[in-house]
């Protein structure tokens, strides 16, 4: 006769684990990582705190899983930002997509990444590990815009990496005016403007 332990560990999940993840995805981003609880995050996942232990790890380790698919669904973007044929196209997808994420229908606003380590004061291991996958987006545009110098496509005293800040700059403001209540014609306008400047070959 089988035991109870063994009924309860052969026992299938009783959830969808990708389901619950987005559902945490959204408390994350709404409440940066601090602000959400473990009962906001059980409440909205529909789970037991057993089960998000066992299923995810710890809350950390959560905030980790649900960022891969932030960046995986949310910041698809990003990517077909760089492979634009020009350094202004690349410049406009980016900035849309911003856009179109930190203003879109979800009740989320802003950019998780944004929010969580403006919010986080006191675990550096989530700063820290936000910082590193923004660096990882900053350099692969720095070298697009490094390749768009060396074309012709940006003008030679333009810097690679200044011009790469510049973009990454206006896109975390338009999220903390977004998570602020920002219209989504307040932060166009930002786009449309950044734009307008944009320096010409």
């Amino acid at each position: 006769m089988e035991s109870s332990t063994a009924i309860a560990r052969g026992r299938p999940r009783e959830f969808d684990p990708e389901e619950a993840l987005s559902a945490a995805l959204e408390v994350f981003w709404r409440k940066g990582y601090e602000g959400a609880s473990l009962t906001d995050l059980t409440e909205a996942m529909g789970i037991t705190r057993p089960s998000l232990y066992a299923c995810y790890g710890n809350k950390e380790a959560l905030f980790r899983k649900a960022l891969e698919l932030y960046e995986r669904d949310k910041l698809c973007y990003v990517n077909s930002a760089l492979e634009a044929p020009t350094a202004r196209g690349v410049a406009e997808r980016l900035l849309y997509g911003a856009l179109t994420i930190q203003a879109g229908d979800s009740a989320a606003k802003g950019c998780l990444g944004v929010i969580s380590t403006l919010t986080c004061t006191e675990n550096e291991a989530i700063r820290d590990h936000v910082a590193e996958r923004r660096a990882s987006s900053s350099a692969a545009l720095v070298a697009r815009f490094a390749r768009a110098r060396e074309e012709g496509d940006l003008p030679a005293h333009v810097e690679p990496a200044a011009i790469a800040n510049y973009l990454s700059a206006v896109s975390q403001g338009m999220a903390v005016q977004a998570s602020s209540g920002a219209t989504r014609e307040t932060l166009e306008s930002l786009v449309e403007t950044t734009l307008a400047i944009w320096p010409s070959a």
